[in-house]
């Protein structure tokens, strides 16, 4: 019986395993739809169909930005209330937009630590034990409109010791130096959900990504299968954003109202379903 389970239990890792490299020759040969939106910007998508992604389908849209002196990387934001990602591009002038971090649905603003030009603007909500959520443990950092990713040092004062023009603190962290982060095994982190993230390659080009979900078309990832996938697109570094219903990237003047994915807050397989956010990364042309 002893032999028979061991037996059982390699025939189960082994199968694991190919299943696994299955689905990253899957996602590397994968025909993406690749359109320029502006110079050194390019929008990939590709829907994984017919159950071939992680045993399911899955819906990925990517804008992948190649470092470009004309180009920087902002953070838009409301205090204390919220619109939707697409008025944020469209307000802004922007390229493209990707909701951020996560928010107050009911009184606006966000939940986690914002800095915006120097001057904080939201602090992080902790919880009842004064403990941090788990998407209060890394950062997004812009200066003079690079981005780099940050992750908490254990220090009560971290953000406001990061070195950058703008913060966004989020995550929880994905992947930072090429090592996956230990992630809890938590229903947050183990249900399938839409997805939103942002990577760093090893090219230093930064990818803003979303994964639609709660549709047949597209079932959401965990984030370990999230993570999987930004370790097979080649991330050095990533980070989990807000996703669920708030999950939207925004390209200006894609389709009827740019938005490029699936937003779920109106239940509908459209790209009519934007729910308000608080805070969005912003792709812009240099001034």
């Amino acid at each position: 019986m002893k032999s028979l389970f061991i037996t059982i239990l390699i025939s189960g890792c082994l199968s694991g395993q190919v299943i696994a490299q299955n689905d990253s020759i899957t996602v590397v040969k994968a025909s993406w739809k690749k359109e320029k939106i502006a110079p050194g910007v390019f929008l990939k998508t590709y829907w994984f169909n017919n159950n071939s992604l992680f045993g399911s389908n899955q819906n990925v849209s990517i804008v992948e930005i190649k470092p470009r002196k004309n180009l920087m990387l902002d953070l838009g934001y409301e205090a204390k209330k919220n619109t939707i990602t697409s008025e944020f591009g469209k307000s802004t002038n922007s390229i493209a937009a990707l909701n951020g971090t996560f928010f107050d649905i009911a009184n606006g603003g966000s939940v986690d630590y914002i800095k915006a030009d120097g001057v904080v603007i939201n602090e992080n909500r902790l919880g009842k034990t004064g403990q941090r959520a788990g998407h209060q443990s890394s950062a997004l950092v812009f200066n003079k409109g690079r981005l780099h990713i940050a992750k908490f040092n254990g220090n009560a004062d971290w953000e406001q010791s990061l070195q950058g023009e703008d913060v966004m603190v989020s995550g929880p962290l994905l992947i930072l130096d090429k090592r996956e982060e230990k992630l809890d095994s938590n229903t947050f982190n183990k249900t399938r959900h839409p997805r939103t993230a942002v990577a760093v390659t090893k090219n230093n080009r930064i990818l803003l990504l979303t994964v639609d979900g709660r549709n047949a078309n597209s079932a959401g990832m965990s984030l370990f299968e999230l993570t999987r996938l930004m370790r097979w697109l080649k991330a050095d570094d990533a980070i989990n954003l807000d996703g669920g219903g708030s999950t939207t990237l925004w390209v200006n003047g894609y389709g009827g109202n740019g938005v490029v994915n699936y937003p779920t807050d109106n239940k509908k397989w459209d790209h009519e379903g934007e729910r308000k956010v608080a805070n969005v990364i912003l792709l812009k042309k240099k001034r």
